[in-house]
């Protein structure tokens, strides 16, 4: 199967190789261009851990602070691999979304041990903030990087959909579906996704690309790459 990989460039790297493995042939067109912001020195004296929602930020902490021995509780498993990767001696994974993420540090923190790191982007999908307050953690965002969305679509995406060879398109965030979506409008070549399907990390990523004209649109079971990457296989 041939798809769109729609991912940032950095992220794109382990899931373009997985496809490849399985048989698969992923045509990388970023629709978001991560920028890692610069400042000072993060202030981590009392902060008791982590919790990364992302690959991106970790990384984007990883360039603000040299403090490795914090936990780092992770939404999922791509992003605990980046933190291992970074070298972070603790890390968890929920294997889920920011709700699991949440359930996970309410587990096993406690919220008198000190605040919790969020490294962020400008913009932030779901609650965190709110689910842990809820249950009395000090939740502290540092905003660390951004994702500047293309403003067109790019070529080898317009290339590929009016010679239709592609057989579909890998959404990860509501953010880039609603980018793709707009984009692809723009361009006026919503009508060449009749023979491609979506394949979805959720159930909010597929709301921003229902009302485009797919094949069909598949959602994972669970909001991870492997149950996604399943999805080519049914």
């Amino acid at each position: 199967m041939r798809v769109l990989v729609t991912r940032p460039a950095e992220d794109a790297k382990s899931l373009l190789a997985a496809l490849k493995s399985q048989g698969h042939e992923g045509v990388l067109a970023p629709l978001l261009d991560i920028r890692i912001l610069g400042g000072v020195e993060l202030e981590m004296a009392d902060v008791q851990a982590l919790v990364l929602t992302s690959a991106n930020g970790a990384r984007a902490f990883a360039a603000r602070s040299a403090v490795r021995d914090v936990p780092a509780l992770c939404v999922g498993d791509a992003t605990a691999r980046e933190a291992l990767a970074l070298g972070f001696e603790t890390v968890k994974s929920a294997a889920g979304d920011v709700e699991a993420l949440a359930a996970l540090v309410i587990k096993i923190l406690d919220p008198k041990q000190g605040p919790l790191l969020h490294p962020a982007s400008t913009k932030v999908a779901g609650d965190l903030a709110g689910l842990l307050e809820a249950e009395g953690f000090v939740y502290r965002r540092e905003v660390l990087y951004e994702a500047v969305k293309a403003d067109v679509l790019p070529e080898i995406v317009r290339t590929e959909m009016l010679e239709g060879t592609l057989d579909g398109v890998l959404l990860f965030s509501p953010r880039t579906g609603a980018a793709f979506a707009a984009l692809v409008d723009k361009a006026g070549l919503a009508a060449h996704l009749t023979g491609i399907t979506a394949f979805c990390l959720s159930d909010p990523v597929a709301q921003n690309v229902r009302a485009l004209k797919w094949k069909d649109i598949r959602i994972a079971v669970k909001p991870d790459q492997a149950s996604l990457l399943a999805l080519l296989n049914m």
